[in-house]
């Protein structure tokens, strides 16, 4: 159970992010004579074509009118929608599928508003950007410079503006108060920053671990530097400019936009709506717009900070803002700044993805091509394989084999392959982390490297849209390549030769994975844990089974003075182990929904977890007075002396594991 419980809380913890067109309003998905075989979209190409399809708005509509109906209907998505520009201009965009189910209100690219989560950074990036061009915000220079509070001091290094933006800054992740339940639950920005500063956990400028707090920090900047309140101060320096009349950072939604709004959902036929999500850090994912507007926005960045004759971005900025700055391995796509990089088909390609619990969202920009592309869904999909996180990559990868059609190159496989592998396997986890309220919960999402007889290996959580794990082989020296395809996996090593950690192109690099040593390896706490719950519960067993046999035998448990006191204590104690394990479980299956935890606040729950993990601190050290007491003096033979100790064993280990795992520390911050 333990481990079903690892890869539902993986999901959710691997986590938050997100004109001259025809517009025709879709009819509702309908399952297709010819549909493609894949649950989500059709097969990639594995094989170049001679040439390449035009990419017109006629071949377009052709190409997602053959596909975005059936992935929604196959997935369970209400609706969709989609824009492509191209060359300075907009050359599609298309609404598919409802706005609204229960009134049957199709997606228009032009009205019906997404809100686009974690994709809204692009916009507080471009702002940030803005102000560094005009010498108002130094990369460089220590963030607290800028902020009416300060970010306390460690690892002798400040954060900068450029850790920021390359999301390296050290920050644990953050998850309470990220959303509310009510807009009128919300507060000033500058006070959720105040009250969450997230431990740093990394040095900055090292680690990539994605942060929500960073961005909105950025934002908090803009709003100290420029004088004017964020969202204003976006309003009139992007958003006016460049015409985009129905887009916002504002919660509520103004009475103008809020008619508009699709409506979110979990899956189009369970009908079960996800009301609107308040966020706190909106900097960092609150904005809502169209399709249309997105294309004025991805214009605007592939045209050098350019709009319709109107600058936004310096072309300097821009080209400085489309630039890698950071890498956490050697040959794997990282950052630029606000961007993240997602090379791919010999293309240089950057965007973002964004997510709330209903709205998935992404943003590509081909750079070479000139080329942009913006979807975003309503619905968060049928799991595990039909989401819409795995639609919008099936699609997006499709577009790419479609209109870029490529043959990744085939290197050969490096000698060292096998002994590689054996070197690389063991049990990882996540950068991206909460060490301390929440631990638990990311030390179960940990990944396995698996190494294979034939020198390939495997990571479990690298799947591909079937669901089958994906196979990597050794093409350069720590360097993996995924076979028949072309995504890569890179090791970094430490001085000693040791693997200091690994990084993947397969997913946007916004985590990287370290080693974990000792019990608190996957395998291994899995392992023990389930033995010492197989103990307690046999140790509860025969402490009942034996009340019952003596009473009706008649028998009476002689013990010595105070013994009786102590076996009592012991057995409370098993009780109060076992405890700990059934209500952990408890709130594990709760929050195992995708993005659960970015919604909800904890604090009542974790006190109660708190005092049962020191109750069941108290109570395995009573189990282990017990069993050496018991094991000194009796009652009892050698086996019944065994049994104590394996009794007195499991309870060291549990202490441990409350102690190792943070399920007694009292820490209100995630």
């Amino acid at each position: 159970m333990l481990k079903r419980l690892m890869w539902m809380l993986f999901a959710a913890s691997v986590c938050l992010p997100f004109c001259t067109v025809a517009q025709v309003p879709s009819a509702p998905p309908a399952p297709a004579s010819s549909a493609p075989p894949s649950a989500a979209a059709a097969p990639a190409t594995t094989a170049a074509p001679t040439s390449a399809p035009p990419l017109d708005a006629q071949n377009l509509q052709t190409f997602f009118d053959g596909l975005v109906p059936y992935m929604l209907k196959r997935n369970d998505i209400a609706g969709a929608v989609i824009s492509v520009v191209k060359d300075g201009k907009p050359i599609f965009a298309q609404g598919y599928g409802y706005a609204n189910v229960a009134k049957r209100s199709p997606v228009i690219a032009d009205q019906t508003l997404f809100r686009i989560g974690s994709v809204s950074k692009l916009v507080t990036w471009t702002a940030v950007m803005q102000l560094v061009a005009a010498g108002k915000i130094d990369l460089d220079a220590d963030v607290n410079k800028y902020l009416d509070f300060r970010i306390p001091e460690k690892y002798g290094k400040p954060i900068t503006m450029r850790d920021l933006m390359t999301m390296t800054p050290g920050f644990a992740e953050t998850v309470k108060d990220l959303f509310v339940p009510n807009s009128k639950d919300l507060y000033p920005l500058g006070r959720y920053l105040k009250q969450h500063i997230p431990p740093r956990i990394f040095p900055p400028g090292e680690v990539v671990a994605y942060s929500n707090y960073g961005a909105a920090l950025a934002g908090y900047i803009v709003q100290r530097v420029s004088g004017e309140p964020f969202d204003t101060y976006v309003d009139d320096h992007i958003l006016k400019p460049m015409g985009m009349t129905h887009s916002t950072f504002a919660q509520p939604l103004p009475p103008a936009l809020a008619p508009d709004l699709a409506t979110g959902y979990a899956t189009a036929t369970g009908k079960v709506i996800i009301p609107f999500e308040p966020i706190v850090p909106y900097p960092a994912g609150s904005f809502t717009s169209t399709a249309t507007d997105m294309a004025r926005f991805m214009i605007m960045q592939l045209q050098q900070g350019q709009f319709n004759g109107t600058s936004i971005l310096p072309a300097a900025t821009a080209q400085l803002m489309h630039s890698p700055h950071y890498n956490a391995a050697p040959g794997i796509n990282g950052y630029d700044f606000g961007f993240y990089r997602e090379n791919r088909n010999g293309l240089r390609i950057i965007g973002h993805a964004g997510d709330t619990s209903a709205f998935h969202t992404d943003l590509h920009l081909l750079l070479d091509k000139d080329v942009g592309i913006f979807m975003s869904f309503n619905s968060a999909g049928k799991p595990p394989n039909g989401t819409s996180e795995s639609v919008r990559t099936s699609l997006f990868h499709a577009f790419l084999d479609h209109y870029f059609p490529y043959t990744p190159p085939a290197p050969p496989t490096e000698a060292s392959a096998r002994r590689d592998a054996a070197r690389v396997a063991g049990w990882y986890w996540a950068s991206r982390r909460e060490d301390s309220g929440l631990r638990l919960l990311f030390m179960l999402g940990q990944a396995r490297v698996s190494a294979l007889p034939d020198g390939e290996i495997t990571v479990n959580m690298l799947k591909d849209p079937s669901g089958a794990v994906k196979h990597w082989r050794e093409v350069g020296p720590l360097l993996y390549q995924q076979v028949n395809g072309q995504s890569h996996l890179s090791f970094v090593a430490n001085p000693d030769g040791s693997i200091r950690w690994w990084a993947t192109d397969d997913f946007p690099p916004v985590e990287l994975f370290q080693p974990v040593h000792g019990l608190e390896q996957h395998g291994l706490f899995v392992l023990l844990t389930d033995i010492a719950i197989a103990v307690f519960v046999l140790t509860l067993l025969v402490w009942i089974g034996g009340a019952i046999a003596r009473r009706h035998f008649r028998r009476t448990l002689v013990l010595g003075p105070h013994q009786f006191e102590l076996r009592l204590a012991a057995r409370i104690g098993v009780i109060l182990m076992l405890a700990v394990v059934a209500v952990w479980m408890l709130f594990l299956v709760k929050f195992s929904q995708p993005l659960a935890l970015f919604h909800s606040n904890f604090d009542g729950w974790l006190t109660g977890l708190y005092v049962l993990g020191a109750l069941g601190v108290l109570g395995g050290i009573a189990i282990i007075l017990d069993a050496l007491w018991r094991i000194a003096r009796g009652p009892g033979g050698l086996l019944a002396r065994v049994s104590e100790a394996v009794l007195g064993l499991c309870a060291l280990y549990g202490i441990w594991a409350i102690f190792a795992y943070g399920l007694v520390n009292f820490n209100f911050h995630y």
